[in-house]
């Protein structure tokens, strides 16, 4: 197993984005579902507001030894971890097959992204589902997004480009207009290592509430992040079976 070492520290502070979380999430669970693997688990934030316990199974897979002691801690304080299994590594060392991956801002970190996203299509089940949330915008691209190991950021359309063959697209758009829009006229506090909590809280609180309101009046084609949804179709077979 390789060893990996996160580079950012900003996990913590943005565990505290409660409108966020919950915002994505009511795009992303309806697909949700079965044997599910999310890649690149941090800390466990995200799991706490995907995961429901009606899936069969939900593995949390990360690379980093540190993070991994944390993700331990805070699965365990879940009220429905019983099904959660956390797993060390990547998705190349995985043998299982699965109904759902999910990389919630963890693709950007990938160098390799486009055999990142054909080794997951070789790890889905037929009809199973492939779902990216990642920041957007190479114009937003600050000494943060570097400072945190991002490679890149994505649009719509370089989402697209790295979908893997056999998958059909369900779904890719954009969410938090306004978050955009106050980064593109602020870049301020986008070139600092880290937000602060404080900047952070605002955006959760004040600037995500608006974009909720904006978003599907600009048809979900403008935001700060984006987000792509893909289901592997029924006549592929999983190189896991």
């Amino acid at each position: 197993m390789s060893e990996y070492e996160y580079p950012g520290d900003e996990l913590g502070i943005f565990a505290h984005a409660h409108n966020w979380k919950n915002y994505f999430r009511t795009f992303l669970q309806p697909h949700i579902r079965g044997q599910v693997m999310e890649v690149g688990a941090g800390i466990g934030t995200t799991t706490a507001v995907l995961h429901s316990g009606s899936e069969d199974q939900w593995i949390c897979l990360e690379p980093d030894a540190a993070l991994l002691q944390r993700l331990r801690t805070n699965i365990a304080t879940l009220p429905k971890h019983e099904n959660i299994e956390i797993r060390q590594g990547t998705l190349s060392e995985i043998d299982d097959a699965f109904d759902t991956i999910l990389y919630i801002d963890v693709l950007e970190h990938i160098e390799d992204d486009r055999s990142e996203m054909i080794e997951a299509a070789r790890h889905l089940n037929p009809g199973g589902s492939l779902i990216v949330l990642a920041p957007a915008h190479a114009m937003l691209y600050s000494e943060f997004d570097k400072a945190i190991g991002h490679f890149r950021r994505y649009t719509a359309r370089t989402l697209r480009e790295v979908a893997p063959e056999g998958v059909v697209e369900k779904r890719v758009f954009y969410l938090d207009a306004l978050g955009m829009l106050l980064s593109l006229a602020n870049r301020a506090i986008l070139r600092r290592d880290l937000p602060s909590l404080a900047n952070i809280t605002f955006w959760d609180r004040f600037v995500v509430p608006v974009s909720k309101i904006l978003d599907p009046l600009l048809g979900r084609r403008l935001g700060r992040s984006v987000i792509g949804i893909w289901q592997k179709q029924a006549d592929q077979q999983s190189n896991h079976d």
